[in-house]
């Protein structure tokens, strides 16, 4: 959709700048000049000006087209890049589509997206402000998601927790803020609060393996052994793979002993 969107109102400037250009030579062509000094025969005398002066206009219209284009075809190609786990190359295209056209809030998303994928959380960070303001509002949760995740690696818990408190208010079926709210948490080893946000989101999903983990984990944490066991037991009635099956009685094992 986004690419329909670009491509019809690159295809209106296009024929926006034709159109005036075309327009601008007729009217320059139609001077006649005369013996008089009257503003019209002024301007028939300067026509070679006057082509330049179009020419120029044109120019600048078609490098300022082209620069739009080479943006979105880098954009384009960081996220292709970013498909295929090309992390270095969506990074790079990411960051050309931003030096050619900073002030498109989509650019700054996809080197966002990209600069997390490689870990550069205390960049996301920093950038934060800057695309709060070219955004102008227009962030979604999976965004401020992002940016919450940044501040938990960077131990920044606090944060961490008033904009995930500030997600889910906004959409409370959205479910990666509570898991990340759970590690929070239980990095502060507030673990009942964790285990409560390991709960809100298992009522979204009931078969989601970072909830259920986080949740046995907090209950181990706090020195409840029987209830972290019992926690990996119940997912037995649940349909999850074979493989998240085999890591669930590895743990068992582990919070049993």
């Amino acid at each position: 959709m986004e690419q329909c969107r670009f491509i019809f109102w690159e295809l209106l400037k296009i024929l926006g700048v034709a159109f005036t250009s075309l327009l601008a030579v007729k009217v320059v062509a139609s001077r006649k000049a005369t013996g008089g000094n009257s503003l019209a025969s002024r301007l028939a005398r300067a026509k070679p000006w006057l082509y330049a002066v179009i020419l120029a206009l044109v120019g600048f219209g078609a490098w300022n087209l082209g620069y739009d284009v080479a943006a979105e075809v880098y954009y384009w190609a960081s996220l292709s890049d970013a498909q295929n786990s090309r992390l270095a190359k969506a990074y790079l295209n990411s960051l050309q589509a931003v030096a050619l056209r900073p002030g498109v809030p989509r650019y700054w998303k996809a080197l966002e997206a990209a600069k997390f994928n490689l870990g550069q959380f205390a960049s996301v960070v920093d950038d934060w402000p800057a695309l709060q303001r070219i955004a102008d509002g227009d962030l979604d949760e999976l965004d401020s998601y992002r940016y919450a995740v940044c501040l938990f690696f960077l131990g920044r818990y606090d944060e961490t927790l008033s904009i995930t408190e500030r997600v889910i208010e906004q959409n409370r079926s959205y479910m990666p803020p509570y898991i990340l709210q759970g590690d929070v948490l239980t990095a502060q080893r507030k673990y009942g609060e964790a285990q409560q946000a390991f709960v809100a989101a298992l009522q979204i999903l009931p078969t989601n393996q970072a909830a259920v983990e986080g949740l046995a984990h907090a209950c181990f944490l706090e020195g409840n052994r029987q209830q972290a066991v019992k926690v990996l037991e119940e997912t037995t009635k649940l349909p999850f793979s074979t493989e998240t099956q085999k890591r669930f009685e590895a743990l068992k094992g582990l919070y049993g002993q």
